[in-house]
Formats: structure tokens, C-alpha cells, sequence
């Protein structure tokens, strides 16, 4: 069984909060502010973790024992029943319940009682044209429920409200262990998930917006707001591009982040895919671009609406004059000015399941023509049915898929030993 590091925030009958850290491969056990408790848990936890001795108590042996359950519900089991019993919590677990997430942790994380927010707030809205919220996204997770201590460690699927623990969903690619709904993924992720370890060469990521229009606003600035989100994701904006390998065949990527100010395309997002348009086509490189938008960004105004005329041009010449090859991957929510121009310009454009694709949100077209959206009506599955686009391929497998697609198209790897 491979060891983890842990850490869990719990909350005693009294209704004070304490940080549990735990390093089974080095023993370490620490309590934030509550030392007491400190040399009786090391010494429980780890006779018990490193040692695997039964428990007296039928419910312990049988999370502990029962191969169904996995390494982290075994955790999460033990926690909750040791500070159970040594804690005095208040606790939902029963001896017959089949589903250990429904328990005290559980409860204590999912707070039902917290009010229904989206990470994506009322405010964001104006940041692009699509005027879409996150909850009215099918297949995103919006966390809504968790109590917002926890959402670094937890993410709620939206489809079955069931729990994910990060450090898991980032290694089956974000896709939900219960249901198999595809979440939204990073950029960063995505680089590692496509390109080859090693081979990634960023570009222009240095380049940074300004306030070209000097845009108003009640709350705080733009340059504020970019600020705070650079600081938030790491990111200088809300697009990634560069160049590396995919299977050792040399490529061109870029990859939208939706966290950033909702993926909104502003004058550097168009300015830093173009170049990398421009540079595939100098180059001769394949090129890949990852969707995730709300649309245009409209602090910028009509500067942010010109680079949709700027990139569709560049890519004019990459794909008529020069007879390259461009791969649209539509990753939900795939919105606003970047489906009306690049999104689906693709010479094979993919789909990932589950995806919100759409010119204008569910909202706002029944806002302004006053009729009803059918649900589903934008999703991924019902567009590819009306011939929107090509495939729809899963995470697992889109890297390969490419790589055909690229071969098949004469481009090859550099070592055919890679493959």
C-alpha cells in the first residue's frame, strides 16, 4: 500500500478547529492548536497504520480490512472514528452505513447549511459577453455546498454532488470518481497531460494586460483585478502557449484557463495566441488550441472583439496558404467570441464529453428572446449529434488520438523510437 501525506480540519464537541497533519512514510503526526492530544494520536495512529493490528471495534476492522474501500476511505474512516472516540464529536457514522463520505467529515466539510455559491460570483459576469455563471454550466463543478475552508482539498461533483479529494482527481485527470463527468482542468495540467516531460518551451509569458480604455468600475480597477488573479493562479493571463512534443512529434499549443478572469480573451490572449499562430506557420508545426472562454473580455471593449478578426487572419494563412494542420480541442465552458472565430476554425475540432459549448449562455438568450432553452441543448453530446464538430474524445485517451490525427496529417516524431 503506498503511503501519503495527509492533512484534515476537524472540529471537536466544543466547536474548536484543529489542522491534523499526517506523514505515514515518516511518522509524523501534528495537531495545530491542540498539543495536548499530540503524543496519544502519534502513538495510536501509527501502531495502528504501520502495524495494521484490528481494532476491538467491528466498524474500524471493517473499513480497515475490506479491500472494496479504497486507500482514502479507509483515511477518512479512521480519522472519523478515532476522534469519535477520543474526541467526544458528534458523529453520523453508523456501523451500517455502506457509504463512509456520508459521515462526520463529510457533513463537516459538505456544510449543507452554508448558503449555495458558485466559485464563479455575480461579479465575474462582466468580465465576458456570454454573461454565463459557472452553476449553469452542465458537468462543472462549482463546489457549490463545500464549506469554503475545504475547497483546496475537496471538489463536488455538480452531476452526483459526491466528494473528490484533489491530490486523487488530479491524477484520474479530473474526471469524477463516482459518476465519470470531466471537471475543469488547468492549463497546467493540460500541459502535462499532452505535451512530453521535458519538451515544453513557453512563450510570451511575460506579456501582461493593461487598461487601454480605462475602464470604470464601482469595485476595483482592472489593473486590480488582473493583479489578484495573477497572484490567485500564477498565471500572467488567461492563456498559456508554447511549443513541445506530443508522442516526440513537435507541436505548437495553447491552452485557455478558465480561472483566470473566466478565460476572457483580451488583447494579450489574442496578441499571444496569434504569435504562436504565426510561429507554427514559420515553423511548419502542427497546431493545437485548447478552449476555455466566456468570450471577449469587456474591460477592453472593442480592442478585445478586434482579436477575433486578428487570429482567424492568422490563421487564414496558417491553414489556406500554407496547407498546415489545426486541432480545436472545445473544453466546457467553450463560449462567447472564441466560438464565434478560432473555437471552430479547426481543421479537426474536438470536443471533450460533457462540454458547454455555446455563442450566448442558457440565460441570456432566454433573458433577451424570452423563450425557453431546452435543457442540454448546448452540451457537447446534442451539438455533436447536429454535426457541430468532429469527435468527442475523453481525456484518457486525446493524446493518442492526436498523435494519429498527426501522422495521418505527415507529421512525425523526431526519434520514431518515442512512440
Amino acid at each position: 500500500m503506498e503511503k501519503e501525506k495527509w492533512r484534515f480540519l476537524v472540529k471537536d464537541s466544543n466547536g474548536n478547529t484543529y489542522s491534523i497533519f499526517i506523514d505515514s512514510e515518516n511518522d509524523i503526526l501534528e495537531i495545530n492548536n491542540h498539543p495536548s492530544l499530540l503524543d496519544e494520536l502519534i502513538s495510536s495512529f501509527s501502531s495502528d497504520l504501520n502495524n495494521g493490528s484490528k481494532s476491538d471495534d467491528h466498524y474500524y476492522d471493517r473499513y480497515m480490512y475490506d479491500t472494496k474501500y479504497s486507500w482514502n476511505n479507509y483515511i477518512h474512516s479512521w480519522i472519523g472514528y478515532y476522534l469519535h472516540s477520543k474526541m467526544s464529536l458528534n458523529s453520523n457514522f453508523s456501523s451500517g452505513s455502506d457509504n463512509c463520505s456520508k459521515g462526520y467529515i463529510y457533513s463537516y466539510i459538505c456544510n449543507e447549511s452554508e448558503s449555495q455559491e458558485s466559485d464563479f460570483e455575480e461579479s465575474d459576469f462582466e468580465e465576458s459577453e456570454s454573461q454565463e455563471s459557472e452553476s449553469h454550466m452542465p458537468g462543472e463543478s462549482n463546489n457549490t455546498g463545500i464549506n469554503k475552508n475545504y475547497r483546496l482539498l475537496w471538489v463536488q461533483c455538480e452531476k452526483c454532488d459526491e466528494l473528490n479529494y484533489k491530490k486523487f482527481l488530479r491524477a484520474k485527470l479530473n474526471i469524477c470518481e463516482h459518476c465519470g463527468v470531466h471537471l475543469k482542468m488547468d492549463s497546467s495540467d493540460r500541459i502535462e497531460l499532452s505535451i512530453d516531460p521535458g519538451t515544453w518551451d513557453p512563450m510570451d509569458e511575460y506579456m501582461v494586460s493593461v487598461d487601454p480604455i480605462e475602464f470604470q468600475s464601482e469595485e476595483e480597477s482592472y489593473t486590480d483585478r488582473i493583479d489578484s488573479y495573477q497572484k490567485e493562479t500564477g498565471l500572467t493571463e488567461a492563456v498559456q502557449t508554447g511549443i513541445g512534443q506530443l508522442n516526440g512529434i513537435p507541436i505548437a499549443i495553447g491552452i485557455m484557463d478558465f480561472r483566470f478572469m473566466g478565460g476572457s480573451m483580451g488583447s494579450v490572449v489574442g496578441e499571444k495566441i496569434t504569435r504562436l499562430i504565426e510561429y507554427a506557420t514559420n515553423g511548419s508545426l502542427p497546431l493545437i488550441i485548447v478552449c476555455a472562454s466566456g468570450g471577449a473580455r469587456m474591460q477592453e471593449g472593442s480592442l478585445s472583439l478586434m482579436q477575433m478578426a486578428k487570429i482567424s487572419s492568422a490563421l487564414y494563412n496558417y491553414q489556406s496558404n500554407k496547407k498546415l494542420f489545426y486541432v480545436s480541442i472545445l473544453t466546457s465552458p467553450t463560449t462567447g467570441g472564441v466560438t464565434a472565430s478560432f473555437g471552430m476554425l479547426g481543421d479537426i475540432i474536438i470536443a471533450e464529453p460533457d462540454a458547454y459549448i455555446a455563442f450566448a449562455g442558457k440565460r441570456v438568450i432566454e433573458q433577451t428572446l424570452n423563450k425557453t432553452v431546452p435543457e442540454g441543448s448546448q452540451s457537447a453530446e446534442y451539438l455533436f449529434d447536429k454535426g457541430l464538430f468532429d469527435p468527442i474524445v475523453p481525456r484518457n485517451p486525446l493524446k493518442g488520438v492526436l498523435s494519429e490525427l498527426f501522422q495521418l496529417h505527415d507529421f512525425f516524431p523526431l526519434n520514431q523510437n518515442s512512440l
